[in-house]
């Protein structure tokens, strides 16, 4: 029998805590045999939503955390003040090897800072992205930062490149993924300071399939399988992206409802209507991992609704399983190694 892979689970933290967040792990745990879930948070609120369910109790642990890190503390101070909170708590089982990750929907400035302080960063490793996945006409594409670093420096945003080129190859299986950089133009002498300080380190990336510059508008058609900014670029991007999809299917659906002849219409092509959209659902691939650190920290939505968790947990197992922060480790490790040696054979 294989071991079992654990995943702590911020039971308390989201716009939907306890029920959403329990009931998309017993979700998990049905679907999945290899995961062991540790639901931490207030026992008694955990408990009680549990036995609304039926599900493997040995696959299913609470952990009693008393405390709840709110969304609009500061961060630092809570992580700090708050050992007892769920995040931290959970976190603390990561950094003791007592489960493989960490997922969580509440705060995401604590859940960054508990993230490297608690679990702590990969040796090389200069800062930690989040990176979340876009539905796009080809499938998904990595959006490399889009929350954790607003202030980054070409060098981060190199290391972005070469994590989110790990993960898309042995998590999502795109062999060789094309790499772009977030621009207001395709041409190269394009863009702000940063950009034009990074791309020609990308460009000599010899690891990296860089494809160069891509604007936001080429972003939906899946032009490229990894797309590097910093994170207040990256933030607007995926924001606007989640507003302009959701926008989008309600405006179909009301279209839809106006009239006899529209009714008719949509029941007809109700089918393959719903398998597009489900396409363009971003709850489907879990929430961001935020690479580079010692465990897997997963954030999910605030407004996660179960299936994000559910989804969440098992994108926690193939991450497991392929062992990223191992092959993480070794990328990054190799390019210390590289650099190190070319600069003591002038």
């Amino acid at each position: 029998m294989q071991e079992l892979i654990k995943v702590a689970v911020d039971a308390m933290g989201g716009d939907h805590a306890p029920s959403e967040i329990v009931k998309g792990a017993v979700e998990a745990v049905n679907s999945q045999e290899q995961v062991k879930v540790i639901l931490v948070g207030r026992e008694s609120a955990v408990q009680a939503e549990l036995q609304k369910y039926q599900y493997d109790a040995s696959r299913v642990e609470v952990v009693n955390a008393t405390e709840i890190i709110e969304m609009a503390e500061p961060p630092v101070q809570a992580i700090r003040m708050k050992k007892d909170s769920s995040i931290v708590v959970a976190m603390k089982m990561v950094k003791n090897g007592e489960a493989e990750a960490f997922v969580g929907a509440g705060s995401t400035g604590a859940v960054l800072v508990g993230g490297q302080v608690i679990v702590g960063r990969i040796k090389g490793v200069e800062r930690p992205p989040l990176a979340p996945l876009l539905p796009t006409e080809k499938g998904a594409s990595l959006l490399i930062d889009c929350g954790a670093n607003v202030d980054a420096r070409p060098s981060h945003l190199v290391q972005f490149a070469k994590m989110g080129s790990i993960y898309m190859e042995h998590v999502m299986g795109v062999k060789n993924p094309r790499v772009a950089i977030v621009n207001i133009g395709a041409e190269e002498e394009k863009g702000n300071a940063l950009v034009k300080e990074t791309f020609p380190l990308l460009k000599e990336c010899k690891e990296l399939n860089f494809i160069g510059s891509i604007e936001a508008r080429d972003i939906p058609s899946g032009y490229a399988d990894v797309i590097v900014c910093e994170a207040f670029a990256g933030n607007i991007i995926l924001k606007l992206y989640e507003g302009v999809g959701s926008t989008l299917i309600s405006m179909v659906k009301k279209g839809m409802m106006t009239n006899l002849r529209s009714k008719t219409g949509a029941l007809l092509v109700k089918p393959a209507l719903k398998e597009t959209l489900k396409r363009f659902d971003t709850s489907q691939y879990g929430g961001a991992p935020l690479l580079g650190l010692k465990g897997l920290v997963v954030k999910t939505h605030g407004s996660s609704k179960a299936v994000e968790v559910r989804n969440s947990i098992l994108q926690c197992v193939t991450f497991t399983q392929q062992q990223m922060n191992e092959k993480i480790k070794a990328g990054i490790q190799v390019n210390e190694n590289q650099e190190g040696n070319g600069s003591h054979g002038i």
